[in-house]
């Protein structure tokens, strides 16, 4: 039997490649310092049920008789398994070239990018494709509600037959690899790099594609896309696009919509949220599924675990956890709860310094346009913060949304006053929203808000 090993085994990337790789047949083995420090252990257990060979991250799990070592871009060669493997001339395989590989094994891959919408879009067009019966796999960043009670991870779905959906980040430009049957581009905006250098990333995929591109139509960098091959559009505001969307209409845990002169029904909140069905669903129409089927079989779907995720409701007010990092995800999230009567009470943390440098600005400009004057807005310190990162601070970020006329803005530093803010603050009505990237304690910390309020 072949052997492999992970690096970061715990990761929303990393961990349904490992998951895959042992349904083809490999020992895999995975380190993560998260499990080497105690943490993410409900991970750690269902990684193990399936399979996985945990190992300590300090090198010594790394042996002469394993094919590669797969790593993430975030991991640096000091790393004691890169070192490790290089010792013992073990080839050392990039995350994205691994997707690349599998990715490449079926005649119909569909990749999902744009600077949001990406992970759900791919869990619908996967979601719609496995209840349609036509046994696709399935790669995704984040966690499928419908697919928890599963062994293991519930971010991929396995399947040996032509269909492969994966979700193609932008982030590391690694998007540029993929050459897909069907491309979608849901948007385009400023996120992780320049907007120069992010164009350019989206224009490589477009160019790629081999049968057809889906494009946003409202999306003014979107619509630009070129490809040679056949382009689909999508939109929410002009009825000239391939496939429109209209009277869309918030509703009690959801979201009413029409198209060509049928209405359904999306068990998510968010107008952003149609816009993802409009994609997943033109993915489907480009593999010849009637539109309709593949919209009447998402309102079964129930969505990806902290996108928008519903926590729980307590004493009238409710809790919801986001993954909302950058300026659009956090406007589209806002914007989605005040869809509903009551005040919000949004939490953000930034997740590094250079996310709060790079989008800062922009980020306030969006929580003071969409926020009313009684909506609060509190911001914790950066999570990966360093003593190196002088005069680099949430704080900054605060001024500015003050700046920019929203006076309900607080710069709490810690996790704890953070808890007890909210608790004395919040009433009867409210709307808690709890985004960050990175940190996987904001989840629990969305929780244990819904168990005290």
């Amino acid at each position: 039997m072949k052997k492999i090993a992970f690096i970061g085994a715990s990761g929303n990337g990393i961990s349904p490649l490992e998951q895959i790789m042992i349904k083809k047949g490999y020992q895999v083995y995975g380190s993560d310092h998260s499990f080497d420090i105690g943490i993410d252990q409900s991970n750690r257990r269902a990684l193990e049920s399936v399979g996985l060979n945990i190992i300590p991250q300090d090198g010594s799990g790394i042996t002469a008789d394993m094919e590669c070592l797969v790593a993430s871009a975030a991991i640096d060669e000091n790393n004691p398994d890169i070192k490790a493997a290089r010792a013992r001339h073990i080839p050392i395989k990039r995350r994205s070239d691994l997707l690349q590989e599998i990715f490449s094994q079926y005649a119909h891959g569909i990749a999902v990018g744009g600077t949001a919408g990406k992970t759900t879009t791919t869990a619908m067009i996967g979601y719609i494709l496995d209840r349609l019966g036509l046994k696709p796999c399935m790669i995704n960043g984040g966690m499928l509600r419908n697919y928890q009670d599963q062994p293991g991870l519930p971010n991929y779905i396995y399947n040996e037959s032509d269909i492969c959906v994966i979700e193609a980040d932008e982030s590391d430009g690694s998007i540029c690899k993929y050459f897909p049957y069907i491309g979608i581009v849901n948007n385009i905006s400023h996120d992780h790099t320049s907007m120069e250098k992010l164009v350019e990333y989206f224009s490589t995929f477009a160019s790629h594609v081999q049968h057809a591109l889906i494009v946003n139509y409202d999306c003014p960098l979107t619509k630009k896309l070129k490809s040679s091959k056949k382009t689909f559009s999508f939109s929410l505001k002009d009825s000239q696009a391939d496939i429109f969307a209209y009277n869309i209409k918030a509703v009690d845990h959801g979201i009413n919509y029409s198209i060509d002169g049928r209405s359904f029904r999306l068990n998510l909140l968010g107008k952003f949220n149609v816009a993802n069905v409009l994609a997943a669903i033109s993915a489907c129409m480009m593999l010849g599924i009637d539109k309709f089927d593949a919209a009447k079989a998402l309102e079964g779907f129930s969505g990806i675990k902290r996108r928008l995720e519903a926590m729980g409701t307590t004493n009238g007010i409710s809790v919801f956890n986001d993954f909302a990092h950058n300026p659009s995800k956090i406007e589209a999230s806002l914007s989605a709860v005040k869809d509903y009567p009551g005040r919000v009470i949004a939490y953000y943390q930034p997740h590094t310094p250079f996310s709060a440098v790079n989008t800062g600005d922009e980020v306030a400009e969006a929580v003071a346009r969409v926020l009313s004057p009684e909506d609060i807005i509190i911001m914790q310190e950066i999570y990966e913060l360093t003593p190196q990162d002088v005069g680099i601070s949430s704080a900054n970020i605060i001024n500015k949304i003050k700046e920019n006329g929203h006076s309900q803005a607080f710069f709490i530093p810690g996790r704890e006053e953070t808890r007890k803010f909210i608790l004395a603050n919040a009433r009867p009505g409210d709307r808690i929203v709890i985004m960050g990237a990175h940190d996987n304690s904001l989840p629990d910390f969305s929780a244990q808000l819904v168990r005290e309020l």
